[in-house]
This record gives C-alpha cells, structure tokens and sequence, in this order.
C-alpha cells in the first residue's frame, strides 16, 4: 500500500505527497469512532480510488503533535522575537521555550530588528543572549530587509519540519517574505497577543523551503501550561534538566528540598537568576490551575 505525508488539510480533505504526487484524501469512516485524527505532518497509507483521489487508510505514530495549530511531526520552532517594537521580554521568551520544549520539538530563538538599537541599548540586552546561546539554544539575528537571511536560515531549516511563533509585531510576516515571497503576506496583519487573535490564513500547510518544509500558519496559539505537571516543568529548562540528575530526592521540584542541585546551581551562578524566577512563577501557575477531568 502507498505511503505519503499530508501536506496541507483543507474542508474536509488531505492532500497526501508521494513522491511527486499529490493526492486528494478523505480519511477512513472508522476513524472517527476510533478517535484517530490525520494531521498535516502525518505519514499515512492510502488507497487510490480514481485518478488523484483516495482513501486514509493507516496514520503512522507520531513523534509530536500540536492542537493549535493542528500538525504532527514538527522537528523545530522558530521563535521569532524583536529586540525592539516590541522591547525583548525574557518573562515572555522562557514561556515560550517551555511549551515548545513540553512538545518536544526543538526551538530555535529568531530574533529581529536587530538594526534598530543603539549600542548601549544592546549592551543590556547582550548578556540575556549570551546566556541563551550558553543553555545551548540556537539563535539567529536579523533584521527588515537583511539580504544574508535567507543564506542564514537555509540551513537551519533544511530537512525539518518547521514552525514559526511569537508575539504580534515582531516581524513574523517579514521574515516569511524575505524566505517564500511566493506567500506574498501582508506585514503587519498578524494579531496574536499571545496567540489569541486571528489571522487570514485557514488551514494548515506545510510549504517546501531552502529543502525543508516550512508550516504556513500563524505558528502556536496557545502558550499556557494546560499539558504540562509540575513534575514535569523542570524538564523543559534544559539546564535544569541536566542539573537535576544530582538531586537526592526523585520528583525534586526544586523550591526548598534538601540536597537540590538545581538550587545549588543557582547558588554558584550555574543557573541564572531570571531563570529560576521564571520557573517558580510557571510553577505557581500550573499549581494554581484548576484541576482537569
């Protein structure tokens, strides 16, 4: 039986690729009794009924899947934030990196405007950046008509499924345009605050670009922590993690117990300050959620 990847969900239908096809899918009636939902990313089966159309008949397991927007298999995220109009926010940033990371898909830091600050604005906010680039993130800098992005970015988005996010006005659009300007995007349209807003794009699709496949969507719209315990949060601070393989008790959640590495490590400096900050404040919020049922 043929295999393809969805590439684009739309009204009902799945445009599976296979190789150099393109064919229109319904997904099997027994998938709604069975709880399966095909999502762009999907490897599936098919059956060919007549000419390009067909029938979902198998989805393959995932390594990751989104809700909003509806897509699987994502390798990484690029999370676009500006230096300026809108100011850098690190609060905002780490929520970021820990949703993205609760979902295992790696995250990559976009930042932009870079050509907008001065040099003593820029000596504020450097040691935040060294500081992400030490945790091990990737970062890329960028700007409004920066003629080397698209040779930056091509290897970084090669061979991966990849997603965009972050916050209205950072120049999400832009840097779609400088990359696929087939997209045309209108700059500026985005609303997302935070991903409650709306945007003019209706579906999800996957779009192929510097050879990999780029998701044209307006990224994630949730960035709360509903699918994240609190066992779990420290998980998705990478240098957290890595500390916390020495801590005594299992299930350490790092605020007062004895013997926590993790508290030991912002003692010598290991881990910094704002960090830690972060994590308690994420932590208070997922302890004062309401339960779920």
């Amino acid at each position: 039986m043929p295999t393809g990847q969805i590439r684009k969900a739309l009204s009902g239908f799945y445009y599976v690729q296979d190789g150099e096809k393109f064919i229109q899918c319904r997904g099997r009636g027994v998938f709604r009794n069975r709880g399966v939902n095909p999502l762009v990313g999907d490897f599936v089966d098919y059956e060919v009924e007549s000419g390009s159309d067909g029938t979902i008949t198998v989805v393959h397991e995932r390594k990751n899947a989104l809700v909003r927007p509806p897509i699987a298999n994502i390798d990484q995220a690029l999370l676009v934030f500006s230096l300026t109009e809108p100011d850098f926010n690190p609060l905002l940033l780490d929520r970021f990196l820990v949703v993205v990371e609760s979902f295992n898909v790696e995250p990559i830091i976009c930042l932009t405007k870079t050509d907008l600050l001065t040099e003593e604005e820029m000596s504020k906010i450097q040691p935040y950046l060294d500081d992400y680039r030490a945790i091990g993130y990737e970062m890329l800098e960028t700007y409004k008509d920066d003629t080397d992005l698209v040779d930056n970015i091509a290897p970084i988005l090669k061979g991966k499924i990849s997603v965009l996010a972050g916050q209205s006005g950072v120049g999400k659009s832009t840097l779609l345009n400088t990359v696929l300007p087939s997209l045309n995007l209108k700059t500026g349209i985005i609303s997302e605050a935070l991903g409650r807003g709306k945007h003019t794009t209706r579906h999800v699709e996957l779009v192929e670009v510097c050879e990999g496949l780029l998701a044209d969507t307006p990224g994630f719209s949730s960035f709360d922590f509903d699918e994240i315990d609190k066992e779990q949060l420290s998980d998705c601070f990478p240098e957290f993690r890595k500390a916390s393989e020495s801590c005594k008790f299992r299930g350490c959640l790092h605020i007062s117990e004895p013997k926590c590495a993790v508290l030991a490590a912002l003692e010598t400096g290991e881990i910094k300050d704002y960090r830690y900050k972060h994590y308690v404040k994420f932590l208070d919020e997922i302890n004062e959620r309401k339960p779920r049922y």
